[in-house]
């Protein structure tokens, strides 16, 4: 493996530690609310209420740009080539 293989690999593991440590010292005690652990001088319980949130849609007004296309005759480059004709090598 290649070193930096091994460094992402490593530091994946510690964010999935610390998340796991994290995680392990919540406990849901209702609807949006959980209780954690503080970490002072032993440990202390706390309540924590997450936020809510309300999903829906709505009906605004946006302005759209118009994109108009024109035909348009242009004149163009054109090259002919004609190939050398070769010499008949037989006498």
């Amino acid at each position: 493996m290649r070193p930096e293989e091994v460094q992402v690999r490593a530091l994946t593991a510690a964010v999935l530690a610390v998340a796991l440590a994290a995680v392990a010292g919540c406990r849901k005690t209702g609807e949006g609310q959980y209780e954690v652990d503080k970490p002072v001088i032993g440990t202390e319980k706390d309540t924590v209420t997450t936020p809510s949130v309300d999903v829906g849609t709505r009906k605004d007004t946006v302005t759209v740009p118009t994109v108009e296309t024109k035909k348009k005759e242009v004149r163009v480059p054109t090259v002919d080539v004609e190939k050398p004709r070769q010499k008949d090598s037989n006498p």
